[in-house]
């Protein structure tokens, strides 16, 4: 694979992981807007408890969906970050590390992705098992799943 080629499916791989956070944002501002709805069109009945906790448990609902869009707003703009244009030579944020099981994309926690057919982990650069591969490069090897995985590539 050329340098060109390299980024360009470095940058394919943003692109997606922009996607996905993307679709589960709006996914979570929709339970929002549900919630809310759900909330607001409870109507007060003689049993006043029944409405109180009806709206109490919308506006619970509404509030973890508005964290889960907070978490996902972050981990879009550190994806932003990442610059998908330099070919490394060992494992940091931006980097792509391909051993003969897995890959891993260190840019984004999005989890087990399948990017053209092919399972890609996306890892936050700040999970444990980013924290194992930085700046391990091609030969190295590390623990994963209770298996030492050999690094075939880094760029």
């Amino acid at each position: 694979m050329t340098s060109q080629e390299m980024i360009a499916f470095k940058t394919s791989l943003k692109q997606a992981g922009h996607l996905l956070i993307t679709e589960r944002i709006a996914m979570a501002q929709s339970a929002i807007d549900n919630a809310q709805e759900a909330a607001n069109s409870e109507d007060k009945s003689s049993a006043g408890d029944k409405y109180e906790t009806g709206r109490a448990m919308g506006h619970l609902e509404k509030n973890m969906h508005a964290r889960q869009q907070a978490e996902n707003l972050k981990e879009l703009a550190r994806l932003q970050e990442v610059n998908t244009d330099i070919i490394y030579t060992a494992a940091q944020t931006g980097a792509f590390v391909r051993c003969k099981e897995q890959s891993f994309f260190i840019a984004a926690g999005l989890g087990k992705q399948l990017i053209d057919d092919r399972p890609i982990f996306f890892l936050s650069p700040y999970t444990p098992l980013a924290q194992v591969l930085l700046h391990k490069k091609a030969g190295d090897s590390f623990l994963f799943n209770k298996m030492e995985v050999i690094i075939l590539e880094v760029y």
